[in-house]
């Protein structure tokens, strides 16, 4: 089955998608029809996410509970608006879903996209590298900052092609895929976040993709 990602960039217009619950079917295929596309004016949920957005000025390092990590960069918002890797198969979608490794019901936050390990994973929108390190369940992992507090993670990587404070433009290579970290096989688990919240990657995405539940292609965490 062949899923088309629509693209969100229009004529210049920066338009950001929602955030969404994309439930798997039982048999594991990708139920899109609830994929969030541009919200409406009176969108509540929409509203009350983005109603706190503040410009990026301090000059400091973020510190979180992980530890401290690169400054974001003064630049303008960057959307995410491109494929992370090429010709992957989705196999695991954002949302509730059966956990491949734990077990049980629990929330994913970002996309699995199954591929060889050693395939260039790109950057999906220009932005400053804050992590390029081992992260927990992660495994070997990137994490880029966009402006206004939008940033993209990637996970489960076999290698680096970037470190962290470098920034990087659309479409730049900064890692392979892998199988690091919480994984069952080769696979890049992709994220978007906003205020540090997970939203769905697939609005962000412009391709159109193969989902497969064949148990045998990589997916994992985090969760």
């Amino acid at each position: 089955m062949l899923v088309k990602i629509a693209s969100i960039i229009a004529m210049g217009t920066l338009v950001l998608a929602t955030p969404a619950m994309a439930d798997e079917t039982p048999t594991g295929a990708i139920d899109t029809s609830n994929v969030a596309s541009v919200p409406g004016v009176n969108d509540a949920e929409f509203s009350e996410l983005f109603a706190n957005w503040e410009d990026l000025e301090q000059d400091g390092a973020r510190v979180t509970a992980s530890g401290t990590i690169a400054p974001a960069p003064r630049l303008g918002v960057s959307v995410p608006s491109r494929m992370p890797v090429e010709g992957v198969t989705l196999t695991s979608s954002y949302g509730m879903r059966n956990h491949p490794v734990l077990g049980g019901r629990r929330q994913h936050n970002g996309v699995d996209l199954a591929a060889p390990t050693g395939t260039p994973v790109y950057a999906t929108a220009d932005g400053l590298v804050q992590r390029a390190e081992w992260f927990s369940s992660y495994g070997n992992y990137i994490q880029i900052a966009h402006g206004n507090d939008i940033e993209t993670r990637y996970a489960h990587l076999s290698g680096y092609a970037v470190h962290a404070g470098q920034e990087v433009h659309r479409g730049d290579l900064i890692g392979y895929v892998g199988t690091t970290g919480r994984s069952t096989g080769p696979h890049l688990h992709y994220e978007v976040r906003v205020a540090d919240q997970p939203v769905n990657p697939l609005p962000y995405m412009v391709a159109s993709m193969e989902t497969s539940d064949d148990a045998s292609l990589g997916r994992g965490g985090p969760e």
